[in-house]
Formats: structure tokens, C-alpha cells, sequence
């Protein structure tokens, strides 16, 4: 993609510019708004729906589908509950939380300022800091008691653990080896919020890649190099990323060594896009352990057993599509029609990402044009996310669609019906190209 102009926005504006953005055009607006909202949660709209199943299909195709070493799996969100135990998330899943003895609202003590004082009324009294469990409890069946309790998945990871003997077996995968999941998963959190960055509900892409013990320090700087290259082939500026190393203190309870890919988010100097994490043995060692099930690998040329390493990418799907909105959220002002400028607001997504490819417009609504706009919308909408707008004028139209990143617009016009030929004019550049209808699909696959 091209180096183009960034907004002139502040931070806190580009924030809010954004966010107002996705709840006008319904990427993503509130859930059960009409009943005041349930907070932390947001539903997605048609062009949402599209950008997060864009970014979805972009990693599972560098994470699965172009290496011939990783398979995916779709495990349950509701496991058994001695997955849990084992795993140590019903020990230790929990955040620190206190509370302000002015104005009775609660915090994670680690994420208040130094000194602590309260974002909501400005003190600094806190209560002593209590563990707050972050699994989400419900039960199996029509008696609520102990004995019928499950939980929903804080993470994707541990169906990939407990699958891990079958899944090998049945791919016949010879380590090094991953698998990869996408999913959903729910964590209480105590301050979600940040628009769609931090959620109750949220959806991962994770891989669990399985090496040989000793392997496991090229691999994870493998990965990491793998994953930062994934978030800048697809238009995420260098600038805004950056690699943390986790301080000793701060590492999981099963992580040898941890970093986060790192984006420079409004309302942080930096906030957490994917984890990268070597999880060593610690997961199939427990879980073999918990469930007495055999949970090593067989080397068949070195005739040996042994647990492998995990290297873990874990990356969050609200959170890619927020960055990628962010990075891609463009003002400027631009030519009109009788010779002066005005403000044009586009999204300069990578066309893989963008929810809508190409937009077909009839230069009017008059009844001769129409059936060739339709024409034209039926060769393009078999081989990609297309839409049809045929209302208001053809500049106010072109704004429309550039303020949700649709890469082409396709004008039919009074002319078309003599030469059938179309105007194709391109999102960022505006540039405009004339060409035969024939020639369309050609033309438009060469580009996108």
C-alpha cells in the first residue's frame, strides 16, 4: 500500500472519529441498545461482519492454509471443568481489584497511575487489593449445584492442548508442528472498555506450535518476526508497532518467555495487539498428569519420547479490526465537481481487508440505466463483496463508500449504453480508467 496522509486529528479526536465512524456506518454499534445497552458488548453490522471475517480469513490463511506444518481445529467453548484445573486457570485467572473509598467504584490496581489515584472522582483511597476471578460460571444441565459447574474459555489454547495426542495421530504431523484455532472466548473483566479493545465476549486466533525442547528459543523468534510481518503486509505503519518483552514479575505462570506486539493505541501510549508467548511443556506435562492420558510424542528417527515446547501466537480479532480501522482512517481535502475542496474522510484499508470491494454506481436512477448497472453489478458480485448504490449524487455517493474503504467504484453512465464501456475510479488515489465491461472482472481481479 502506498505511504498516504494521515488525519490531522489529536489522538483522543482520532478516537473519537473513528468509533463515531463505526456506529454511523455499522461496522460496530452497541448490543441490545434498545434496551440501554449492556456495557462492554457490541454487535457487528454488514460491513463489521465482513472486516472481521476479512481478517480472520488473512490469518488463517498465512497461519494454515500456506504452510504445510500447521492444521486447524474447533474445539468447544465449554470444556470440562478439570480442563481448568489442570491448565491452573482456577488457581491462578484472577486480577487485582480495589476499590475507591469516595466514590465506590472498582479498578484493577494495575492498571490505576502512579500514585494510584481514581480516573472517575480524582481520589487516591483504595481498599487493599482482593483477587477477582475472571472466569465466567455457569451450569451443565437442570440442577445448579457444585457438581454441575463449567465455565466458559478464557482462551482457545487449551483445546489444542487436550486434543493435541488425536490431532497429531489423525494429521500424522511430525513435530515441528501447530495448531491453530479461531474462536470465541469471555473473561469478566472489571474495566472492559476502550470501544471494542477490551470485551467480556471476544474472539481469538491462536496457535499452539509444537517443537522439539532445545528448538524452542529460534522458534519463538521465528514466530515473532512471522507475526509482526503479518500485521505490516497489511498496512499497520511500523511506527505505530512495537515488540515488548515481558519483565520476569509480569510472566505467566507457565511462559518461559513472553513478548507482545504492541500498537499505539489512542487512548494508551501503547496497548497489547498479540502475544507471543514459549509456554515450554507446561500444558500437556499438567494435563497428562490430570487425566493419566499419554500426552508426549513419539520421535520415530531418534526412537525417543518426550514433551514437546509450545510456541504460542495469540492474537485478537476486535482488537486487529480496531488498528486496522485506526491505521487506515484518512481526512483530507479534496477537489469538487465546480472547482473547490472539501473534506474527504476514507479508510485506506488493505484491499484484502476492506468489507465491500467494489461498488457499482449508476450515474442516475433514470429507468435506461439501470439494467446495465445491473448487469454490470451481476458480473462483479460472484467474485467479490459488492455493493449497489444508486442513491443521492454521484460525488456524494463516491464519499460514501470511500468512508468505509471500498478500493473501486464503477460508474455506469449514459455513455455505457452506446460503447459498453465503464469509469472504474480508484479509493486512494482517485485516479479514473475507462474501460469495456468485458474487460471488467480482468481488470479489477489484477487489482484485487
Amino acid at each position: 500500500m502506498t505511504d498516504l496522509p494521515r488525519s490531522s486529528l489529536s489522538r483522543s479526536g482520532l478516537m473519537e472519529a473513528v468509533t463515531s465512524l463505526a456506529k454511523r456506518r455499522g461496522i460496530a454499534f452497541q448490543s441490545s441498545e434498545i434496551y440501554g445497552g449492556l456495557r462492554s458488548s457490541w454487535d457487528y453490522g454488514p460491513l463489521g461482519t465482513e472486516l472481521k471475517r476479512n481478517v480472520r480469513e488473512q490469518w488463517w490463511r498465512s497461519t494454515v492454509q500456506l504452510r504445510d506444518d500447521v492444521v486447524g481445529l474447533e474445539a468447544a467453548v465449554i470444556m470440562s471443568p478439570k480442563v481448568w484445573e489442570a491448565s491452573g486457570h482456577l488457581e491462578v485467572f484472577t486480577d487485582p481489584l480495589v476499590e475507591c473509598l469516595n466514590c465506590h467504584q472498582r479498578f484493577r490496581a494495575d492498571h490505576l497511575p502512579e500514585p494510584p489515584t481514581c480516573p472517575n472522582c480524582g481520589q487516591t483511597a483504595f481498599t487493599q487489593p482482593r483477587n477477582f476471578h475472571l472466569m465466567f460460571k455457569t451450569n451443565m444441565g437442570p440442577i445448579e449445584d457444585a457438581e454441575n459447574t463449567v465455565y466458559l474459555r478464557p482462551e482457545t489454547a487449551q483445546g489444542m492442548f487436550v486434543d493435541f495426542a488425536t490431532i497429531q495421530q489423525v494429521s500424522r504431523k511430525k513435530i515441528p508442528f501447530g495448531i491453530a484455532q479461531i474462536g470465541r472466548a469471555f473473561r469478566n473483566e472489571i474495566t472492559p472498555g476502550n470501544f471494542i479493545y477490551r470485551l467480556r465476549e471476544f474472539e481469538q486466533m491462536e496457535m499452539e506450535f509444537f517443537v522439539e525442547p532445545g528448538t524452542d528459543e529460534d522458534w519463538h523468534e521465528f514466530w515473532i518476526r512471522e507475526r509482526m510481518g503479518w500485521w505490516t503486509d497489511l498496512g499497520i505503519r511500523e511506527e505505530n508497532l512495537r515488540i515488548r518483552e515481558h519483565d520476569p514479575d509480569e510472566l505467566s505462570h507457565y511462559s518461559k518467555r513472553t513478548v507482545d506486539i504492541e500498537y499505539r493505541f489512542p487512548f494508551t501510549d501503547w496497548g497489547e495487539l498479540e502475544g507471543i508467548a514459549n509456554r515450554t511443556d507446561f500444558d500437556l506435562k499438567a494435563h497428562q498428569e490430570a487425566s493419566g492420558e499419554d500426552l508426549t510424542y513419539f520421535d520415530q528417527e531418534n526412537e525417543r519420547r518426550y514433551h514437546p515446547f509450545v510456541i504460542e501466537p495469540a492474537a485478537g480479532v476486535d482488537r486487529a479490526v480496531l488498528a486496522f480501522l485506526l491505521d487506515a482512517y484518512r481526512e483530507e481535502q479534496a477537489p469538487t465537481a465546480k472547482g473547490g475542496t472539501e473534506k474527504r474522510t476514507y479508510l485506506a484499508l488493505d484491499r484484502r481487508l476492506a468489507p465491500t470491494k467494489v461498488a457499482v454506481l449508476p450515474l442516475s436512477r433514470n429507468e435506461r440505466l439501470a439494467p446495465e448497472a445491473r448487469r454490470v453489478f451481476d458480473l462483479v458480485k460472484g467474485e467479490w463483496m459488492c455493493d449497489y448504490d444508486d442513491a443521492g449524487s454521484i460525488g456524494r455517493r463516491y464519499r460514501r463508500q470511500d468512508e468505509v474503504g471500498t478500493p473501486f467504484c464503477v460508474t455506469v453512465d449514459f455513455d455505457s449504453l452506446e460503447d459498453a464501456q465503464v469509469t472504474v475510479r480508484e479509493r486512494d488515489s482517485m485516479t479514473q480508467d475507462r474501460l469495456a465491461i468485458d474487460g471488467l472482472v480482468a481488470y479489477l481481479s489484477e487489482r484485487l
